[in-house]
């Protein structure tokens, strides 16, 4: 495996600890992010900076870059941000989209997406199940669980999403 220390200083130091091989990105580059996962297992690495996602390899090149996948807090908090065991999908909390008419100001959605593509897979919002069924009567109570998500789980075993919000909502998403 390629091992790998970071250094943060103003801009992004990259040390090969086998060979102690020094590699610089500049700040124009890399801006400091505000956190971090290391996704060991494709020798990459996530950074997030002001609502969005970033995915870099080790020797400091930008990998991907996300489509619709812009986070709804602006400094990352990784309790609503899930990365698969497979390292293949990142599953997080973010801002609804500012066309959406039935989304509310705030509730957030949803967003499944591919790690090495950047690419959107799925979206939960609270606008997906009023199309469905325009006089659903919980529509109300799925804008409310898609409002300040404060934790977000996926079960892979099972294929569901588990979010909690600051009103003490626990909502259990599956197909």
């Amino acid at each position: 495996k390629n091992d790998c220390c970071f250094l943060l200083i103003l801009h992004l130091i990259l040390l090969q600890v086998r060979n102690f091989q020094l590699t610089e990105v500049s700040s124009t580059e890399f801006m400091t992010p505000s956190a971090f996962i290391f996704l060991y297992e494709l020798q990459l690495f996530l950074t997030f900076r002001n609502r969005s996602v970033a995915v870099w390899n080790f020797r400091g090149e930008l990998v991907t870059s996300f489509e619709d996948h812009l986070l709804w807090h602006p400094d990352c908090n990784t309790n609503n941000i899930y990365i698969t065991s497979d390292q293949d999908l990142i599953i997080s909390y973010c801002k609804a989209d500012s066309t959406d008419s039935f989304s509310e100001e705030n509730a957030g959605s949803i967003n499944i997406s591919n790690i090495l593509t950047g690419k959107c897979l799925a979206k939960i919002k609270a606008g997906n199940f009023n199309e469905q069924k325009k006089t659903w009567k919980f529509q109300n109570t799925i804008t409310e669980a898609l409002e300040d998500i404060t934790a977000l789980y996926y079960d892979e075993e099972r294929d569901e999403i588990y979010t909690g919000n600051r009103h003490g909502l626990v909502h259990v998403w599956a197909n």
